[in-house]
Formats: C-alpha cells, sequence, structure tokens
C-alpha cells in the first residue's frame, strides 16, 4: 500500500502547469524577436552552434526533477505488513432528508447544507466507531454502508443533494427500516441511527417504526432541521433563486420544523430530540448520547511498517540536475561534424 507522509506537499505540483505555460511563452517570444533580426536560414548560418532542441531537453528534465522533488518531500511511503488491527466501537447510522424542504434558509446556509456540516463534524470526531449514511425523501437508498473508511464518508457526504431522490416526501419510516436491514445483527455491536430532517410531511407511520427499532436495542435519536416560523422552499434555476414552491392556490408554500413528530420519533425509539439552530446544530448532545452505547471490540485490516521511500525520488531528481547542468545550449561539435544526414552530391 502506498501513501504519502506528508501529502500536503503534493499541492506544489499544481506549479508544474504553469511552468509549462511560461516556458511556451518564452519560447515564442524568443522566436519573434529573433525573426526580427533577419530570416530563419540567415540566423543559422550566423549562429551555427546554437541548438534549438537542447533548451527543450533541459526543460523537461527540470520538470521531471521537480516532479521528482516535491514527490521526495511529500514521503512516499510503502506498508509492507498487512494486520488485524483489534479496535471497540459501534455502528452508527445517519439518516438524512433529503426532500426540498431541506432548501429552506431558516438555517444558514439551508437545512441541508447544515446538516451535511454537522455530519462532517461527527466524522471528523470519530475514531473506531463505524458510520453509514442513509439518504430519503419519498424515498430511501443507502448513500453509504456502514464502515471505518471516514474519507469515503466525507467523499459521499459532498455528493448529497436534493435531486438525487425522485420521489418527493419525507419517508422516515422507510429510511428507519432500510437502516435495520443495513445493519449486521450477528456482530454483537451496539447500534444506533442519528435522524436528522425537518418532519414534514411524512407518509408512513415513523413512530412504529422506531418503536421496532428499539426492540432490537438499536436507538433511534432525532435532530429537528429548521424552524417553527417556517421559511419558503426556493426554487433554483441555473443554480440562483428564481422563485418560491407555491402551493395549487399561488400561494407561497411556508415549511414549518415539525417538533412535535421529531419528538415522537425519539421518544418511541428510546433516544434523544434535538432541535438544530445556526449556532448549534445539536450533534454534540446527540454523541454524548450514543458514547452510552455498549460498544465491543471488532478487527479491521490495516498495513504496517511503512518504509519510507524519499531517498529514490531525491536521488533520481538530483541526477536529472546534474544532467541538466552539464547540458549546454551550444550543439556538439564533434556531433556536428559527423554529419550522418548530409546527402552528398554526385
Amino acid at each position: 500500500m502506498l501513501r504519502f507522509e506528508h501529502i500536503e506537499f503534493l499541492w506544489a505540483l499544481m506549479l508544474v502547469p504553469l511552468f509549462i505555460f511560461l516556458f511556451f511563452r518564452a519560447s515564442r517570444w524568443k522566436k519573434k524577436a529573433l525573426a526580427a533580426f533577419g530570416e530563419r536560414k540567415v540566423l543559422r548560418q550566423v549562429m551555427p552552434e546554437v541548438s534549438s532542441s537542447k533548451p527543450r531537453i533541459k526543460f523537461i528534465l527540470f520538470i521531471c526533477a521537480y516532479i521528482l522533488l516535491v514527490t521526495g518531500l511529500a514521503n512516499p511511503q510503502i506498508g509492507t505488513k498487512m494486520e488485524e488491527v483489534k479496535r471497540k466501537g459501534a455502528d452508527l447510522m445517519i439518516l438524512l432528508d433529503v426532500s426540498n424542504s431541506m432548501l429552506a434558509q431558516d438555517l444558514a446556509p439551508n437545512r441541508l447544507e447544515n446538516a451535511k456540516r454537522a455530519i462532517s463534524q461527527l466524522i471528523d470526531n470519530l475514531h473506531d466507531d463505524r458510520i453509514g449514511i442513509i439518504v430519503f425523501a419519498g424515498q430511501a437508498y443507502v448513500q453509504l454502508p456502514v464502515t471505518t473508511d471516514y474519507s469515503a464518508a466525507k467523499l459521499f457526504l459532498n455528493t448529497i443533494n436534493t435531486s438525487m431522490v425522485p420521489t418527493q416526501g419525507t419517508a422516515i419510516g422507510a429510511a428507519i427500516g432500510m437502516g435495520m436491514k443495513s445493519f449486521d445483527f450477528k456482530d454483537g455491536m451496539g447500534k444506533a441511527m442519528i435522524i436528522m430532517t425537518d418532519g414534514e410531511n411524512h407518509e408512513d407511520d415513523a413512530v412504529s417504526a422506531a418503536a421496532s427499532a428499539k426492540e432490537k436495542d438499536v436507538t433511534v435519536h432525532v435532530i429537528g432541521l429548521g424552524s417553527a416560523e417556517g421559511a419558503p422552499v426556493p426554487l433554483y434555476k441555473n443554480g440562483k433563486v428564481a422563485g418560491f414552491h407555491t402551493d395549487s392556490t399561488g400561494h407561497t408554500v411556508i415549511s414549518k420544523l415539525n417538533e412535535d413528530m421529531c419528538r415522537q420519533i425519539a421518544s418511541a425509539g428510546g433516544g434523544a430530540y434535538v432541535r438544530a439552530t445556526n449556532s448549534n446544530s445539536g450533534m454534540n448532545i446527540i454523541m454524548d448520547e450514543t458514547s452510552k452505547i455498549q460498544r465491543r471490540e471488532y478487527g479491521t485490516k490495516s498495513f504496517k511498517d511503512f518504509e519510507d521511500r524519499f531517498q529514490i525520488m531525491l536521488t533520481l531528481a538530483f541526477l536529472l540536475l546534474v544532467v541538466d547542468f552539464l547540458i549546454h545550449h551550444r550543439k556538439n561539435r564533434r556531433i556536428s561534424r559527423l554529419k550522418l544526414f548530409e546527402v552528398k552530391k554526385p
């Protein structure tokens, strides 16, 4: 397995396209400057020892040396041994509402982005717990199965939006049922669900689903997103707000947080209910509750005994720079005298 100890140094590779651009710009400027003195054939006779290919060769060597130098500073490491690491944790399944009402802006910048930011902070604070993500609106879908790959969790989290579930609605019960199917109850690990929703326009019996989950020792927590006053649901066109959702009579729809429903679900699931605000997502309170879940030891495969490989990169970079230094801009007189490609006249 390959990894970089200082991966932040790899950002310096972004300068490579800039170097290439500047080189070609300088080459064009040089050609124009020489063209002002006379024709190319005449200039070749005046400056017979000047090579047109060696500057390109030197630039290629420089670029290759630069890439190797940056890679070496990032210190590539190779894992030489894989072993089973014992961890102690629980399974956490995030159930995230992605219905259109989650675009309401009574939480900044909107309810959905506020929830995603809270989940991202949760992932940053996880150590050995496994996490999964289910998105739901009128239907529920597994976005990420339970995993300890927190980088993948963040990657999947960033792709979540309201258009990924075609059927509108708030099927919280279906999401809970999907979460129960996603858990592996044979491993004996403690399990919990964290529902993040505005609770509006629910379409199934979410309270019964939460109660069923509790019977199987799965705690259901709820974070309410929105406000009692509510806010209009914006319509977007080309990435900009182009109006607001209206009802059949043409009046603007105001989406409000259904706190009563959220409390009922949390109560039936044996969990806690917290209403998110702009200053506090409530995730810390929920995590304090999930810390009470019984953790169980489990094993994961991971590489260890990583060996540094920066020496190879830096050595190659040094050799290329030496070769670049030894190459002169002028033509090699001995090679020029050979005239390998000269056609002899009869």
